[in-house]
């Protein structure tokens, strides 16, 4: 089950954190749908000497096969929650693997 993130609110930490997801987007150029391959949630840096610290990233590159851009992708996660950023996309959604 697709779900689409609130770009205001992130997604559940507890729900993610371990986990691997595929994400789905329009891409803004050529409005193709784009899938990706399955990307790690990574956990918050629990040793971090504060919470903005704490945050951690995955980050990752995909091209469109609509327009050829390559869209950048990332993964940030907190203990408030985890945000997918995608360039030059609209609607990002994800799914947790099985």
């Amino acid at each position: 089950m697709w779900i689409q993130q609130n770009p205001s609110s992130p997604a559940p930490l507890a729900d993610l954190q371990g986990r691997a997801v595929g994400l789905k987007f329009e891409c803004e150029q050529c409005n193709t749908e784009v899938f990706t391959d399955l990307i790690g949630v990574p956990a918050p840096n629990e040793h971090a000497d504060s919470v903005e610290h704490a945050e951690n990233h995955e980050i990752e590159e995909i091209k469109c096969p609509g327009c050829e851009i390559t869209h950048s992708l990332e993964v940030d996660s907190s203990f408030d929650g985890v945000t997918f950023k995608v360039s030059d996309a609209k609607e990002v959604s994800y799914q947790v693997a099985q």
